[in-house]
């Protein structure tokens, strides 16, 4: 069944995890493969699909809205976080001080976070054109965008899409998760991004939304039921490696312990779903090798008259940290390099507790600061650099024609949710 009426139109999907300021390596990562290593091949690889979870939500929007010209589009989001000061993102004062008993114990007339996001909303609505996304899916530059976030009253996934003129919402959707159909705009990438206890869930429509990552920090399963034949993968926390060495020490502060508790909920995830993603394609050859090539066909046969989707082999990739960035934030912090006025710093060490510890996870999610955010870029650059063969494979078994498949005048509607 290789024949090319029967053979898959392949499709690249990049996924973009969560981690609040950490979301600054996924754009060095991106940078390398949109601007160095295009430079390089001599044409900008084609991306079909883009799924981002909280942080990697915002990245993935400011992408769709420039992927009509995605070299100048990643220069300009690499400026964007360069140039951020704290105050730019996070608010914490008096107010947020003397709320934080009722943030963090219940009470009160309305939810809330530590800190007033009402400067990172204002960034967000004001730099990523959000108008764009719909003419680049209208001109056929990228073919779906989806943001997922968390219900806080169901704790159920929702995954929010927005396909071009061709395309259609999946059909069927993972466990505890809806499929939502929507014009993606500020509110979405938002909700996806609010931490819990950090930052205040945000209202759509009646409900309530807290960070996707809670439940699906590496949206790889939007992308699979978006039908991705390849899935690039950016990572914000390294492999683990063997654990160190106990040590007579303190015991932990809450800061530190807060961290450890982030990491968990939203970046330990990528190595589950890769693993499932290698054991089904491991499941794929060996049945073809058992029962021959029409194996597959015939059990994706059985599977449509079912409803179900279809199996396939996924080519995958993926790109983590080379170096610990929860140390780095660590080394950045206790050097004073902080940008925002002196009582600004003072009232983020107090809160993240930096101390002698080693790793200060709490806070990279907050290092929303222009010169950190430029040493993460430079990490991401440099290991994706270091994986460009790696990348050179994966973007070439994915070569296709890039030529615009929508008129620009097409016009589309928004299916209903599939649960």
């Amino acid at each position: 069944m290789s024949s090319k009426s029967t053979k898959r139109r392949r499709k690249v999907a990049l996924i973009l995890s969560g981690g609040g300021a950490r979301g600054a390596y996924e754009v060095g990562v991106m940078s390398y493969v949109l601007d160095n290593f295009a430079r390089v091949r001599g044409a900008v690889p084609r991306i079909d699909i883009l799924c981002g979870t909280s942080v990697g939500a915002i990245n993935a929007c400011f992408l769709a809205a420039h992927l009509g010209d995605a070299t100048t589009g990643i220069r300009r989001l690499a400026n964007l976080w360069t140039e951020l000061d704290l105050p730019d993102v996070l608010g914490f004062g008096l107010r947020q001080a003397v709320s934080l008993p009722r943030v963090l114990f219940g009470g009160g007339k309305a939810a809330a976070g530590v800190f007033d996001v009402t400067p990172m909303a204002k960034l967000v609505e004001r730099e990523i054109p959000w108008r764009a996304i719909a003419r680049t899916l209208r001109r056929g530059h990228l073919g779906a965008l989806s943001v997922s976030a968390t219900e806080v009253g169901s704790g159920r996934t929702v995954i929010f899409m927005q396909t071009g003129p061709d395309g259609a919402l999946p059909t069927t959707a993972p466990p505890r998760t809806l499929i939502r159909g929507a014009h993606i705009g500020p509110l979405h990438a938002l909700a996806s991004a609010a931490i819990p206890i950090l930052f205040p869930p945000v209202r759509i429509g009646r409900e309530l939304f807290m960070d996707g990552g809670v439940r699906q920090n590496t949206p790889i399963a939007p992308a699979l039921r978006l039908g991705a034949t390849h899935v690039f993968a950016i990572g914000l926390s390294r492999e683990l490696g063997p654990s160190p060495t106990p040590e007579d020490e303190k015991p932990p502060g809450a800061a530190f312990l807060l961290g450890k508790i982030l990491n968990a909920f939203l970046l330990d995830h990528i190595q589950t779903d890769l693993e499932v993603m290698t054991r089904l394609n491991h499941i794929i050859e060996d049945a073809e090798n058992t029962y021959g090539p029409d194996f597959l066909p015939k059990v994706n046969a059985s599977a449509d008259r079912r409803g179900s989707m279809p199996y396939n082999r996924i080519h995958s990739l993926v790109v983590r940290p080379s170096e610990d960035i929860g140390r780095l934030a660590a080394e950045y912090v206790r050097r004073g390099n902080i940008h925002g006025g002196p009582a600004f710093a003072r009232r983020m060490l107090t809160l993240v507790d930096v101390g002698e510890a080693t790793e200060a996870d709490l806070a990279s999610y907050l290092l929303f600061d222009g010169a950190f955010a430029r040493r993460l870029i430079d990490l991401g650059r440099a290991d994706a650099e270091a994986r460009r063969h790696d990348i050179a494979d994966f973007f070439g078994s994915a070569d296709e024609d890039d030529a615009p498949r929508h008129a620009e005048n097409t016009t589309w509607t928004i299916p209903p949710p599939v649960e």
